[in-house]
């Protein structure tokens, strides 16, 4: 790789850095009504995730890296073994979840419920920190 070091105009240094996981589908005991208690449906989640200068990766290395298993597994921890009634409580414990986390800057959240109406691709919603 060429080094390119002192060639970037100060203008096009980065100003925000995202990490994301995108379209996250997963089995979630979710829903008020009688016929959907006990019956898991899939339900879609969305982490965008603005960090910190200082918590962003400068390095090719592992050690340097955000860990996507680790909020993938965060998440499936959060939505396993228990029901919800609504996706409002579920984007927010995802949301708590990753806000609490050193180095974040901003955070969006969405849950969408993809299998509900056949004339519509969703229905859901979003917490964000803007």
């Amino acid at each position: 790789m060429t080094d390119l070091a002192g060639l970037i105009p100060a203008e096009l240094a980065p100003r925000t850095r995202k990490i994301v996981l995108e379209d996250f589908d997963l089995p979630v005991d979710i829903g008020f009504h009688a016929f959907e208690i006990g019956t898991p449906q899939r339900l879609r989640i969305n982490v965008e995730v603005w960090l910190d200068a200082a918590n962003f990766p400068e390095s090719d290395t592992v050690a340097a890296a955000w860990d996507y298993d680790a909020l993938r597994t965060a998440i499936v921890a959060i939505v396993a073994g228990r029901r919800f009634n609504l996706q409002e409580t579920v984007c927010r414990a995802v949301y708590d979840h990753v806000a609490a986390r050193r180095g974040v800057t901003a955070i969006r959240v969405s849950t969408r419920k993809p299998d509900i109406y056949p004339d519509c691709a969703a229905v859901g919603v979003e917490l964000a920190s803007f």
